[in-house]
C-alpha cells in the first residue's frame, strides 16, 4: 500500500482521483479547504487553505509515496513543492490544453508554450499561463508527471459544460433545441472516470514525463447528435450562426448565456490533441454514447429545468428561437 496525498480531493477531478486511488488500495490523504465537497469515503481529509503560510504542516512530517496536486496556482504548486518535494517519491501535475500558445491547430505535447504567469497567482484569464508556471516549477523534480487534459466530461461535472445539449434536448421533448452552426467543428471529451483511473495507476506506476489526458476525436455536431438520440429527442435542431450569435449576446465554450463547446477557429486546436502519448501510456476510454448516457442521469437527478452555470435558459432559448425564425427568409 502506498501512501498517496491528493492536494485537492475534495472537488470534481481531485475526488474521483481520490475515489480510484483507495480502490487501487492505497492510503489516500486529501488536503483541500473542502469547499468544493467532502473528500471520499476511505480519505483522510485534512482541511487548509494553501495560500496559507502554514498550510502543509500536517502533511510534512511524513514520506508520501505519490504526491498528485490539481491547482492552477503557481504559488500554491511551489509552496507545495518547497514542503514536500524533497520527501516525495513521485508527483503528478494535473494541467491542461490551454497552455499551449497557438491552439488554432492540431496540437502535441511539444507544441510551443505560452510565457509563465509572472506572479503566484492567476486570474481566470490567466489560465493558461499559470498552469504553465505550475509546470515549470514541477519539472524542478526528478521524477514527475505532466497530465494536461482537454475537455473533461462525465456525471458530476460541476461547469455545467458537456451535459447541457444531452439534458437540453431531454427537457424540449418535442419542441425546438437553438444549436450553433459549429458541426464540424473537431472536439475530444474524455470521460472523468476514464481520466481518473488512468492518472491514479499512472502515478502509482511511476509514469514521468508530459502527456495529454484527452477524448477519441470527434466533432461537435457528432457529439450534438448523439446527445439528441441519448435524450430521445423528437424536435427540430434550429441552427444558428456564429455571427448571429454573438449579435445576439450569446457567448462560446461555457458559462452564463452560453451555447457550450462552441469556440472560435483560433481555439480549435483543443479539439485536436494528439492521443498517441497517452494510448502508449494505457490510456483507456469507454464509448462516448457512455458518457452522455451517465450524464443524462445525472442531469436528470439534479434537475433539467435548474438554473445552470453554463448554457441559455430554456426561456431565453425560446426567445431566440423566435427571433431567428422572424428573420428566417
Amino acid at each position: 500500500m502506498s501512501s498517496l496525498l491528493v492536494l485537492g480531493g475534495t472537488s470534481w477531478v481531485g475526488g474521483q482521483i481520490a475515489r480510484d486511488a483507495i480502490a487501487r488500495g492505497h492510503d489516500v490523504t486529501c488536503l483541500a479547504r473542502g469547499e468544493s465537497g467532502d473528500a471520499p469515503d476511505g480519505a483522510t481529509f485534512v482541511p487548509a487553505d494553501r495560500a496559507a503560510p502554514r498550510a502543509y504542516d500536517e502533511v510534512s512530517d511524513r514520506h508520501w509515496d505519490l504526491v498528485i496536486d490539481l491547482s492552477r496556482q503557481p504559488g500554491q504548486v511551489r509552496s507545495a513543492i518547497q514542503a514536500l518535494g524533497s520527501t516525495a517519491t513521485h508527483w503528478t501535475l494535473i494541467s491542461t490544453g490551454s497552455v499551449y500558445a497557438d491552439q488554432s491547430g492540431p496540437l502535441t505535447e511539444d507544441s510551443r508554450l505560452l510565457d509563465p504567469l509572472d506572479g503566484d497567482v492567476a486570474g481566470p484569464e490567466q489560465y493558461g499561463e499559470g498552469k504553465v508556471a505550475c509546470e515549470q516549477a514541477v519539472r524542478q523534480l526528478h521524477r514527475h508527471l505532466i497530465v494536461r487534459a482537454g475537455l473533461i466530461g462525465g456525471p458530476g461535472d460541476r461547469s455545467d459544460r458537456f451535459g447541457y445539449y444531452a439534458a437540453r434536448f431531454a427537457l424540449a421533448g418535442d419542441e425546438p433545441v437553438l444549436v450553433p452552426a459549429v458541426a464540424d467543428q473537431p472536439m475530444q471529451v474524455v470521460d472523468v472516470r476514464d481520466l481518473s483511473r488512468w492518472i491514479a495507476a499512472s502515478a502509482e506506476g511511476g509514469a514521468t514525463g508530459t502527456v495529454h489526458g484527452v477524448g477519441e476525436p470527434t466533432t461537435v455536431g457528432a457529439l450534438v447528435a448523439l446527445s439528441a438520440e441519448v435524450a430521445g429527442f423528437t424536435g427540430d435542431q434550429l441552427v444558428a450562426s456564429e455571427s448571429w450569435l454573438r449579435e445576439h449576446g450569446v457567448e462560446e465554450w461555457m458559462g452564463p448565456r452560453s451555447l457550450p463547446l462552441w469556440l472560435p477557429s483560433s481555439h480549435h486546436g483543443m479539439g485536436m490533441m494528439d492521443d498517441a502519448r497517452a494510448l502508449a501510456y494505457g490510456l483507456e476510454r469507454r464509448p462516448l454514447v457512455d458518457t452522455i448516457s451517465a450524464t443524462l442521469d445525472d442531469e436528470r437527478a439534479r434537475g433539467l429545468d435548474r438554473e445552470r452555470k453554463a448554457g441559455l435558459s430554456r426561456s431565453d432559448e425560446l426567445a431566440l428561437i423566435e427571433e431567428l425564425r422572424d428573420q428566417a427568409p
